[in-house]
């Protein structure tokens, strides 16, 4: 995580918890982005590099897109997409603020990947079972728990029959509800994704501070 002031991060901090109190629970997002001036190291998540977990994985298990479908959901300032876009997927990212899409989009000027403004909730049903290959990465934490089984069928959504979604996320060792932002998942809470159709294949864990990070790679069985 990106070290920002404790001033920043306590404001970033009320701005999530306002969304329990928002019928858009994801909204708060464009307030980070938009308030941050064009300054990435204002925003927590925003490193300026992919996923050293997805880069990971794409090694390990040797992946390669051949012209495969992707999508990024909450891609933020995009370089997760463009790590895909360069294994020779077909990538869409997208995520809810127009201010960190325009920004991608001036990160990557010449990039193949199309970025879009669209909500998790709302662009869900257009894009169904869409995808051969879906990431995400610590969006479902980042909305609270009131909302955790919508987030999840949302994001399960978007995987094609015998496509692969790979979920990074803290987990927490409780089914007590945790103080937040963000919101760890429990282990129950893991297994809505399999309740929406997916089969968890592979689990990789690592350590943190507080709560260690998962990496799960769930398929959908052909249809």
């Amino acid at each position: 995580m990106v070290e920002i002031s404790p001033n920043r991060r306590a404001q970033i901090r009320q701005m999530a918890t306002e969304a329990d109190r928002d019928t858009n629970p994801s909204r708060w997002f464009e307030r980070v982005y938009a308030s941050a001036n064009g300054e990435a190291n204002t925003i927590p998540w925003a490193i300026l590099q992919p996923n050293p977990l997805l880069l990971s994985w794409l090694e390990q298990m040797q992946v390669r897109g051949d012209g495969q479908s992707a999508l990024v959901i909450g891609c933020g300032l995009g370089d997760d997409a463009e790590a895909l876009a360069q294994r020779g997927f077909r990538v869409t990212a997208f995520d809810i603020s127009d201010t960190a899409i325009e920004w991608c989009r001036q990160r990557f000027p010449d990039s193949p990947v199309d970025y879009r403004t669209c909500d998790l909730f709302a662009c869900a049903e257009g894009w169904t079972r869409s995808f051969d290959f879906v990431f995400e990465s610590r969006t479902v934490q980042s909305l609270p728990l009131s909302f955790r089984r919508q987030t999840v069928d949302a994001v399960c959504q978007f995987v094609a029959d015998e496509g692969t979604l790979l979920v990074i996320a803290n987990r927490r060792n409780t089914e007590a509800e945790p103080d937040g932002p963000p919101w760890p998942l429990s282990d129950l809470e893991f297994k809505f994704f399999e309740d929406f159709g997916l089969t968890e294949i592979r689990r990789d864990r690592f350590s943190g501070n507080t709560h260690p990070t998962v990496r799960i790679e769930y398929r959908r069985a052909e249809g």
